[in-house]
């Protein structure tokens, strides 16, 4: 497949990109060439390759949620500009 100016040109005008009419030849070389790398592609044996995705839903794996550094919440608030009862103070922001 070979793209042309005037697919070049219908392909940016669809995208709602501006490409000047001199620029158009070295677009339509540049999807020639992406076009080239992807019939590359083609020729890679995938025989026996496992997918790397699945279209049934999987979990993903989760962890233990426990507490592994902690228990020293002054350490912590005493770089926050303002703090009060143990927690983070900050601007109200909605009125």
């Amino acid at each position: 497949m070979s793209i042309d100016t005037d697919t070049a040109r219908r392909v940016a005008h669809l995208a709602r990109i501006k490409v000047e009419e001199e620029a158009l030849a070295a677009l339509a070389a540049d999807f020639n060439a992406i076009l080239k790398f992807v019939e590359q592609l083609n020729e890679v044996d995938v025989e026996g390759v496992e997918p790397t995705t699945a279209v049934m839903p999987m979990r993903l794996k989760r962890r233990e949620d426990v507490v592994t550094d902690g228990g020293y919440p002054e350490k912590i608030l005493a770089n926050a500009p303002d703090a009060r009862e143990g927690f983070f103070a900050v601007p109200k922001v909605v009125e």
